[in-house]
């Protein structure tokens, strides 16, 4: 294993130590649970919008936040869901009158622990709701989850309710905001290599170098199949196609396009793909108002790319170019 690492058993608040000292007075760090929050949260009559994971799929998640974003997360080790009471502070840490938004990736270990948390938030009179995200259409089931995963979909919903929040929306209006992307956003991924977590020191899963999994899922879960490589055009029809099919999109339809990069791959390669990507949507008849090429939701240093697509309205656009400021400056 060659990694930036010291004692691999403090590898996550060291890097979010990092993450705290690049941003002074936009962030503060809490230590004791893996947190990290806004300076200006709670406020008064704002809803607070939460999320929290594993480590090793950054920027997600407390990279994601700051103004018009989340208003605190918290970390799990790498690949692992936080525990009960780190997700607990982190809803008490930016509760308020106007309630906290707590957004789920859709795995087995981040809800049992959201949903004790939220339990235990509500015991003490906090008004709280929760909201799974499952934008993955490579399988229904995996090792981690029962029915789709949360992938990179997730950062729409985040913007999204982030900015309605912002405006000062209620709890219940920023919740149908988490519906409405969620529910209009989709998202597949492909790897062409294996990655290391620190503490573990060798390969999560074992794959030939001309080899490829169709439809990884983040944390190495198998996709839909072990397949040859194949070129990149050919790789972006593949993702595109399941996508664009499952909800279905249609010609005419606004939608935001997200190449997402799973850690290793260099942005000139992503590029390639979001080129070919971008073709498939203006032949499909979809007019691309946003774009997004980067890495948004990472598997350590796994080399691959997930493609996204979210159908816009006119308030989705509007969330989408609200104002909004993070650790990694993405949005």
């Amino acid at each position: 294993m060659k990694k930036f690492v010291n004692e691999p058993a403090n590898f996550v608040p060291e890097f979010m130590k990092g993450v705290l000292l690049a941003n002074p007075g936009l962030l503060e760090f809490v230590p004791e649970f893996q947190l990290i929050k806004r300076t200006d949260r709670p406020a008064e009559n704002k809803v607070s919008v939460v999320q929290g994971s594993g480590s090793g799929h950054e920027p997600a998640h407390i990279m994601a936040v700051g103004p018009g974003m989340l208003s605190a997360a918290c970390q799990g080790p790498v690949f692992a869901a936080p525990p009960v009471d780190a997700c607990y502070e982190t809803i008490k840490s930016v509760a308020t009158d106007a309630g906290v938004l707590v957004l789920v990736n859709n795995y087995q270990g981040d809800r049992m622990a959201w949903d004790m948390a939220c339990e235990m938030a509500e015991a003490e009179g906090i008004k709280v709701k929760q909201f799974i995200i499952n934008d993955d259409v490579s399988v229904e089931d995996s090792l981690y989850t029962v029915g789709r995963r949360g992938v990179a979909g997730n950062f729409f919903v985040i913007k999204a309710c982030g900015a309605a929040a912002e405006a000062g929306a209620d709890l219940d209006t920023v919740l149908a905001v988490a519906e409405k992307v969620n529910a209009n956003v989709r998202t597949m991924g492909v790897a062409l290599t294996s990655c290391i977590p620190p503490a573990k020191g060798t390969a999560i899963f074992e794959i030939g170098d001309d080899e490829m999994e169709v439809g990884i899922g983040i944390h190495g879960e198998p996709g839909r199949r072990r397949d040859k490589i194949k070129n990149a055009d050919a790789i972006t029809d593949e993702l595109f196609d399941a996508v664009a099919q499952d909800l279905p999109y249609k010609s005419g339809d606004r939608v935001a396009l997200m190449i997402n990069g799973l850690g290793g791959t260099p942005i000139s390669e992503l590029y390639v793909l979001y080129a070919r990507a971008h073709e498939r949507a203006e032949q499909a008849g979809l007019t691309v108002v946003r774009n997004y090429v980067g890495e948004y939701c990472t598997s350590l240093e796994m080399a691959g790319a997930s493609l996204t697509l979210l159908k816009l309205d006119g308030q989705l656009e509007e969330y989408l170019d609200a104002p909004a400021e993070v650790a990694v400056r993405i949005f």
